[in-house]
Parts: structure tokens; C-alpha cells; sequence
């Protein structure tokens, strides 16, 4: 039997090389046959000084090799079978690795110290998609990231296929957990806090995600129900490890979206590391399939380093540095959408004039200390500085007809609007300047006795923004401006003439200085233990989080926070290999700084934080269907949030209403069922079910704007046995309609429409001409290579018509709103070149 796994024990980095033939699959039923696969494992073996040792044996049943003069081995095992693997060495007791099983092309890192007087058994269960976790976290091989095909492929495109997980923007890297929204989610470079651009407002404007995924060793996420050493977030945590190279490899990746180089290297003497990442990308080919014709110029850019250095085995130095520089200028010319039913088609024709000039650059710089006093204390010490200046220049001017289209397929003004029912002008400007500054010193530490381990943190936030915020909509009908509501002004034009000012239908204007300082800790304690032929694990934690504000034009405001946390877990000695969970806990989040900022511009201070109790039920099913692991993993949730501070979202733009009128539920089903469907690839099937509701000044529960209640995604992986370079991938997913939003000025309880369901399918195909079963001898030009493959993707498969948003013009004679959706892209052509030395 199988046991749960301390996350000590081992620590996990898949390198699969994943394939893929669900294309013929589905087209022409090709007959598949299974291959010979292998795995490989590797690591460092350590005495109990964490010393290197030399000429450790290690064998499994008909395999074996030995370490280096460095503590380095590398060894290679059969996949999808159930192997043992024996560590020996003079004078030293043997340690040894059980019932371990890897999937083809995976990596496995296990790094074992050996004792002179003591037998170290670990009995390791590695599910298609890593180690079986009590704690709730989903685990990702960085290679499936990196080859799943999307328009905006990596951990973003990947995680949306998760359940539970949603966002139906592919031009966007964002997302939304379980009913929360974009701000809620955490996301952790090598246990460093890392933030996206503040005043992006749509997906086209956003370009690079944060994690470059070439550079990503392992990579864990958490739908909810986290510890406490993870930080105030309502929804999730995504946290990311990049690489420590054993050596120099260089990779390389172009596409007509981009391109990118990732570089990596250590030093002779095996101390000194680093890996480094150039990125660019061009969203025009995608932002040209969209509806709305536009001159698009973006640059897209940034450069990422991680450095590491070994003084000694008891103390390592590292550093993080990241630099993103996005531009993004367009000039839109028009657009016509058709909408409306088949008895009254209508189409919205807009004209454009004018341009976007918007700059978004951020500087990131982060210091870590590790230190290792003694084999069970670990201790690290991390400053960190973030810089983030925005900028937002535009005007652009709209003239718009409504109106009703020939639908004669002989006419000559066939798909045409022939009679109006609406023309005006939008006139939208913006000048908006964000200079932000985030300071963090920090400790983390953390005790392991046995099955015990004690874990605590602390750390300062300083964190100073300026805003300057001066944005206008001015709305003309036949040469009338429209007045915003509310303004107290009679209009009589055009019987009489009009004097007044002219005054934007929706404007804001603001200047804002605030500085926050933040000292949160955490502590929390876990324990593995049996108790008859159960095995059981708990972790109990609490963080606490102090806080003040301050600023021009108001009060400083102080607040305190606890938040207390449980993960349980429970492994019967049953044959059939089950796991039950249970997390509870108070998740509250602080207001930063734009959940500060009203609908006007103005800061509001006093928003308190937003709490969210969370109570999760969980069970993980491992089996072998065909001789080959899987693994069905289903969670019951149920969140409570109080003093909500509600928001609106248009495309990827929040904005708060800045205060905590409200509560709100969310409650729902995931599923997920993973595994080797075909043998040495990684494929599954998840399925959700949510629903979320808010009730603001007890008006009644309406539904929230990431109320998406059933998706269902697919990953599948597959490749040709007569063809094995030939790999293909597809993920399809299927999500019921969000909310559609409402009108400016509108009260969203009047405006509960849907938008209609989102159905997307991306496709990938690669040739494999070198890879580490595709070697040519030396002298030849692809020696010198050790992977290279070229491929294409089709994204949006089907070509179908998703929105993310809806425009809503008025109909001037009946006065009636109408909903006009804004499309996402169309289908895309993409090739792509891979390459490695």
C-alpha cells in the first residue's frame, strides 16, 4: 500500500517530453500501439555533513550506475511500471526508494542523505502529474506547459484547463479561481511575490504573463484551502520554481507571435548558476483576426534572470531579476458586428479616429539568502523591490449607426444596413500616470523533526503609489451632447439653443498619494502520524497582518487581521488507493492599493479587508487502467465572503466600488481525471460546476461577474506509432455564459443578462527531427543540437464567435439598450520553431 507523502521527502521536476495525435485520432480513427518508454531519474547524494559522495552505487533490478565526484548520478528506469530503486555505499547504510513510478520522458529529482547508522526508506506514489498531495496542490510538468498549444500558450493557458479555473480571454494570461476575481490570486517566483500591470484594461494591451515558462523547473497550484506560509489572497496560489542548471544549455523559440531565448549555465566548480530569459511578442496576427480593423503596433518585451550562488553547502546566495518594458499603440478604423435574431438582425457600424499610446514597464529585483545551520533547520532571509510605471494616452473618436440588415442574399446591399435606428459619436480620452513602488524584507524558517515540521515567516511591506487618473466620455446624438444623468441641468435642444458647459457623459479626475506599511508573519505546525492502519496528516496555521495607510487628502487608517488555517488528511489501508482531505479556514484580503480607489478616482481608506471562509472536502482515487497509472481527484467547496467590496469587469479591466456594502456565496463541484491515456503522454478531463451570488445592501442575491456555473476542458496528447516524431495536442473547452454586465450608470439588478457560451479548440502538431532519441553522429549539421522541432497551431479551432464584453448602445426611438457583443478572435494560423543546444 502506498503511503502519503511529507513534502520533504522528495522534491519533484518532471522533464517529459509529451506527444500528441488526438488530430488523427478524431479524423481518420488511426489504430494506435504502445511503445517502450523510459524515465530517468537523478540527484545528489549527500553524507550527513551535506557532503558530496563519491561512487555511491545505485541499481534497480537490472540497471545501475554511480555518482561522480560531485554527489551527482543520473540514471535511467522503465516508465509506467512499479520499480525500487537501492542506494549503497561503504560505510554508510543503504537507502532505498520504493514503488516509484515515473512517466515516459519524465525527470525525477530525489536527493537522498545517507546515514551512517540508520535505513532510509521513502515509498514515493508519482501520479501522472507528480506526487500525490494531502495538502490539495495540483502539481504541472513545465513541459506540458510549454507545448500545449493557445494564443497565449504557458502556465496561464495550461491552468485554464483545470477545473475550477476560468477565463475566456484568450489574449489574456489572467484568471479567475472559483468565483473570485483577477486580484485574488497569488502567484510566487522561488517563494518571491510577483504582480501584473496595474491600468491594463484589456487582453490586446497586456502581452507578456509574468512566468516565462522555458525557465520553470516545477510548478504547484492551489484552487483554495492553502496554508498559512502562503500569503492574503481570497482564491488561489500558483507557486513557481525556476531552474538550478546542472549545465549549459541553450534554447530558442520563434513564431509568428514572437519569439524567445533562454539561456542557462554553471560554473566548473558546481557553485555558481544562472539561467536567463529574453522574450518578445507581436499580438497582431491574433488582435487582426478580431472584428475591429485597426492599425496595431505593440512591442511586447521583457528579460528575466535567475542567479544562484553556493558559498558553502550551509549557505546559498540568490538573486531574481525581472525586467518587462510593453508598449502598445493602436489606431482603430472600424468595425461592424451583426447581432440580434433571425426575425430582426441588426448591425452596429463604427468609424474610428484617433489612436492608443500606452506604455507599461516594470522593474522587479529580488535577493534571497538560504541558509542551513543543521540537517533539519532551514533559514532564509529575502529583500525585494518592485517598480511599475504605467501610462495611458488616448483619443479616440467613435461615430456609430444602429441599424437594420439586408439579409436578401441576391441583393446588392446584401449583409448592409439599410435603416438606422441610431448614429452617434464617443469621444473617449485618457491621460493616466501610475508610478508604483513595493519594498519587502522578509524571514522564513522552518524546523523537521521526524514527521513533524514547524514552519514560521515574517516580513515588512512598504508600498507607495502615485496616480494621476483623467479620463472623459463625451457621447453626441445628431449633434446633441448627452448630459451625464443626474447632472440637474435642463437641455432643450435643439428647440432651444444650450449654454451651458459641456460636460463628459462618465468622467474622472484624480490625483492620488498614499503609502501603506504592512507586517504580516504566519506560523503553522504539521504532523504525519498513524493510528492503527490509517495514516493521517494535519497542518494547522495562523497568519496575522497589521497594516496603516496614508496619504494626501485623508486620514491615516490602521487595521489588524487573523486568519487561521487547517489542512487534514486521511490514507486507509484499503486496496484501493484513496485519499480524503479536509481544509478549513478564514482567507482575508487586504485592500491594495486599486481596491482603495472608488468609481470617481477618489482613495477610500477605510475599505476593510475582504474575508472569504473557506471549507473544502477532497478525495484523490489513484488506479492503473491498461497497465498504466491514473488518477481521479474530486473536491466539494463552499465559501462565505463578508465585507465584499464589489467590482465590475470589462474585458480585464476591475474597478471597486470601494467599499464593503455586500456578501456574497460561492459554492461548486471540480473533477478531474488524469493520466496515461496513451502510454507516455500526460492527458486529462475536468469538469466543474459553480455558482456565485452577492447581495448588496441586502437587495438580494444577483449573480457575480465571474458566475460561470459548468465548464468542461480537455487536454488529450497522443502520437502516431508509424509516425513517432509526429506529436500532436488538443485542448478543448466548453464554459456556460458569464454575466454580460450593464450600462454605465445602469443598477446592474436591472441588467441579469448572459453572454452566450464560450467553446474554444486550439491544435498543435510538431515534427520531432532531434531529440535524445533522434541523434546524428558528429560532423553532421544537427551533432551540435540536442532538440529541435517545428509545428503549427490553429487556435480557435472551429472558428467560433466567444465574447468577452458587451457594447451597449441606446435605440433612439424606442429608448431600448442593446447588448453588442464584443467578439474574441477568430481562427489563427501559427508555426512555431523549437530549438535546443
Amino acid at each position: 500500500m502506498r503511503g502519503i507523502q511529507l513534502p520533504l521527502t522528495v522534491v519533484s521536476s518532471e522533464d517529459k517530453l509529451l506527444t500528441n495525435r488526438i488530430l488523427f485520432w478524431l479524423l481518420f480513427c488511426l489504430p494506435f500501439s504502445v511503445l517502450a518508454h523510459k524515465a530517468i531519474i537523478t540527484g545528489i547524494v549527500l553524507d550527513e555533513n551535506q557532503r558530496p559522495l563519491i561512487n555511491v552505487n545505485i541499481s534497480t533490478n537490472n540497471q545501475g550506475t554511480a555518482t561522480d565526484e560531485t554527489g551527482f548520478y543520473l540514471l535511467e528506469i522503465t516508465s509506467d511500471t512499479e520499480v525500487t530503486i537501492r542506494f549503497t555505499h561503504l560505510g554508510h547504510e543503504d537507502v532505498v526508494l520504493e514503488n516509484l513510478i515515473l512517466t515516459t520522458n519524465e525527470t525525477f529529482v530525489f536527493n537522498p542523505v545517507m546515514k551512517a547508522n540508520s535505513l532510509q526508506i521513502d515509498e514515493v506514489v508519482v501520479t501522472p502529474t507528480g506526487e500525490k498531495s494531502i495538502q490539495g496542490i495540483i502539481t504541472l510538468s513545465p513541459e506540458t506547459v510549454k507545448k500545449i498549444p493557445g494564443a497565449n500558450a504557458g502556465i496561464a493557458n495550461v491552468l485554464k484547463l483545470l477545473p475550477g479555473v476560468s477565463s475566456n480571454n484568450e489574449l489574456s494570461t489572467q484568471y479567475a479561481v472559483r468565483g473570485g476575481n483577477y486580484d485574488e490570486n497569488l502567484i510566487y517566483i522561488n517563494g518571491i511575490e510577483v504582480y501584473r500591470p496595474f491600468l491594463v484594461r484589456s487582453g490586446q494591451q497586456e502581452g507578456l504573463g509574468v512566468v516565462n515558462s522555458n525557465m520553470v523547473s516545477d510548478l504547484s497550484f492551489s484552487a483554495g484551502g492553502f496554508q498559512a506560509r502562503y500569503g492574503d489572497r481570497l482564491s488561489s496560489v500558483l507557486d513557481i520554481t525556476y531552474k538550478s542548471p546542472a549545465s549549459f544549455g541553450l534554447q530558442l523559440e520563434a513564431s509568428l507571435l514572437g519569439a524567445s531565448a533562454t539561456i542557462e549555465s554553471r560554473s566548473k566548480d558546481k557553485k555558481f548558476s544562472q539561467i536567463t530569459g529574453l522574450r518578445f511578442r507581436d499580438n497582431s496576427l491574433l488582435v487582426n483576426s478580431q472584428q475591429t480593423q485597426s492599425n496595431y503596433n505593440p512591442s511586447f518585451i521583457d528579460m528575466q534572470s535567475y542567479l544562484s550562488y553556493k558559498f558553502t553547502e550551509k549557505f546559498h546566495l540568490n538573486f531574481l531579476g525581472t525586467v518587462a518594458i510593453n508598449n502598445y499603440r493602436n489606431e482603430p478604423l472600424s468595425r461592424q458586428t451583426n447581432f440580434g435574431t433571425l426575425d430582426q438582425p441588426l448591425a452596429l457600424v463604427v468609424f474610428f479616429q484617433g489612436n492608443e499610446q500606452n506604455k507599461y514597464s516594470t522593474v522587479q529585483g529580488a535577493v534571497k539568502a538560504d541558509l542551513f545551520p543543521s540537517d533539519s533547520l532551514q533559514l532564509n532571509f529575502t529583500a525585494s523591490a518592485y517598480h511599475a510605471l504605467e501610462e495611458e494616452f488616448s483619443d479616440v473618436i467613435a461615430q456609430y449607426e444602429l441599424g437594420e440588415i439586408d439579409t436578401d442574399l441576391g441583393s446588392d446591399t446584401f449583409g448592409q444596413v439599410t435603416s438606422s435606428r441610431g448614429i452617434g459619436t464617443q469621444f473617449n480620452r485618457a491621460r493616466n500616470i501610475l508610478d508604483a513602488l513595493v519594498l519587502k524584507l522578509g524571514h522564513q524558517g522552518k524546523l523537521s523533526r521526524e514527521n513533524k515540521e514547524l514552519s514560521w515567516g515574517l516580513q515588512y511591506q512598504f508600498e507607495d503609489f502615485r496616480d494621476q487618473l483623467n479620463e472623459s466620455e463625451f457621447l453626441d446624438s445628431l449633434g446633441v451632447f448627452i448630459r451625464p444623468p443626474g447632472s440637474g441641468i435642463t437641455n432643450n435642444e435643439p428647440e432651444e439653443p444650450f449654454n451651458g458647459p459641456i460636460l463628459p457623459f462618465e468622467g474622472v479626475n484624480a490625483q492620488n498619494n498614499s503609502q501603506t506599511h504592512r507586517v504580516m508573519t504566519y506560523g503553522q505546525f504539521s504532523n504525519q502520524s498513524r493510528w492503527k492502519d490509517t495514516e493521517i496528516y494535519y497542518n494547522i496555521g495562523l497568519r496575522a497582518q497589521y497594516w496603516s495607510s496614508s496619504g494626501e487628502g485623508f486620514r491615516t487608517t490602521q487595521q489588524f487581521i487573523l486568519s487561521p488555517r487547517l489542512q487534514f488528511g486521511l490514507k486507509p489501508d484499503w486496496k484501493r488507493d484513496m485519499l480524503f482531505r479536509l481544509a478549513a479556514g478564514l482567507y482575508q484580503q487586504p485592500p491594495f492599493y486599486r481596491e482603495l480607489r472608488a468609481p470617481t478616482g477618489i482613495l477610500q481608506p477605510e475599505v476593510r479587508a475582504q474575508k472569504s471562509f473557506h471549507i473544502i472536502l477532497g478525495n484523490e482515487y489513484s488506479f492503473r487502467l491498461w497497465n498504466r497509472p491514473f488518477n481521479l481527484s474530486s473536491e466539494a467547496y463552499y465559501k462565505f465572503l463578508s465585507d465584499v467590496n464589489v467590482y465590475t469587469l470589462e474585458d480585464v479591466r476591475i474597478r471597486y466600488a470601494a467599499n464593503n456594502d455586500a456578501k456574497a456565496f460561492a459554492y461548486g463541484l471540480d473533477f478531474r481525471l488524469n493520466g496515461a491515456f496513451v502510454p507516455g503522454t500526460e492527458s486529462w478531463l475536468s469538469l466543474g460546476f459553480l455558482r456565485t451570488e452577492e447581495n448588496q445592501n441586502n437587495r438580494g442575491y444577483i449573480s457575480r461577474p465571474s458566475d460561470q456555473r459548468f465548464k468542461a476542458a480537455i487536454l488529450f496528447q497522443d502520437y502516431i506509432p508509424d509516425l513517432p516524431n509526429f506529436r500532436m495536442y488538443l485542448n478543448l473547452v466548453y464554459s456556460t455564459g458569464l454575466p454580460g454586465g450593464s450600462p454605465s450608470y445602469a443598477d446592474p439588478y436591472n441588467f441579469q443578462n448572459r453572454l452566450r457560451d464560450y467553446r474554444r479548440a486550439d491544435l498543435g502538431i510538431s515534427h520531432i527531427f532531434v531529440d535524445e532519441n533522434n541523434t546524428y553522429p558528429k560532423g553532421h549539421w544537427l551533432s551540435g543540437i540536442e532538440n529541435l522541432n517545428v509545428g503549427f497551431e490553429i487556435y480557435n479551432l472551429f472558428n467560433n464567435q466567444n465574447s468577452i464584453t458587451n457594447t451597449w448602445v441606446r435605440d433612439v426611438d424606442s429608448k431600448q439598450q442593446f447588448a453588442v457583443p464584443n467578439f474574441m478572435t477568430s481562427r489563427v494560423f501559427n508555426v512555431i520553431l523549437r530549438m535546443r543546444f
